[in-house]
């Protein structure tokens, strides 16, 4: 196997931190080497691999911004700092207060639920569990899930502040913008967690005045 220059490798990190990221076949053309000779490089670069589009896509550590989630979009592709989709899944739930549905986690992952969560049914670090007709993914942690369970689980004595003018103006915003959102959805919204609206109001909002969408029995 021919060694690669130095000055070529050096290049190719330069020129891939310009165009953010990249694939094994354009790191392969521009260092003129193997499929396995790319890949050693990725690694050894300890580039962030995509967590959707197949994990075709990577890149180099010094490029992404991520979120405070760890997320960072690229065009239609996203990568993860807690590594491949099943970390990262297993890290969102577990550093969540409430436990996360399969709605909550499609919008901080921006990919539908339906596409990965029936690979997570069993899985190390989490627990799925059914409430209220919706499958909740909770931390496998004894205290933590008694936590999360305890936060979800709100007391049907707890006193429901009605919204105030300007609660409702962002729900009703958030109600144009994204039709026939759910309770769920509603309640993962940026503008609305910024608001720190709690989730029985914009229930009490939403079925007083009849806007509420039923979540199909089952519904993950």
């Amino acid at each position: 196997m021919n060694r690669i220059p130095v000055e070529k490798i050096e290049k190719a990190k330069v020129y891939f931190s310009k165009t953010q990221v990249f694939t094994v076949a354009q790191l392969c053309l521009f260092l003129q080497c193997s499929i396995p000779s790319a890949r050693v490089k990725i690694k050894q670069w300890q580039s962030y691999t995509s967590y959707n589009q197949n994990g075709r896509f990577y890149t180099l550590p010094q490029v992404p911004c991520f979120n405070k989630n760890g997320i960072w979009q690229y065009q239609n592709t996203f990568f993860s700092m807690h590594g491949n989709l099943r970390k990262t899944v297993v890290y969102l739930v577990r550093k969540s207060d409430t436990g996360l549905s399969g709605e909550q986690l499609s919008l901080l992952l921006c990919l539908p639920y339906r596409s990965f969560l029936h690979h997570f049914k069993n899985i190390p670090g989490i627990r799925r569990e059914k409430m209220q007709g919706v499958f909740v993914y909770f931390s496998d942690d004894a205290v933590q899930h008694e936590r999360q369970v305890k936060n979800r689980v709100i007391p049907v004595d707890r006193v429901v502040k009605p919204l105030t003018e300007s609660e409702t103006i962002v729900i009703l915003v958030a109600l144009i913008k994204h039709q026939a959102f759910t309770v769920e959805k509603l309640i993962a919204l940026p503008d609305v967690q910024k608001n720190k609206i709690s989730t029985e109001s914009i229930k009490r909002f939403l079925e007083k005045h009849g806007l509420q969408k039923k979540t199909p029995a089952g519904r993950h």
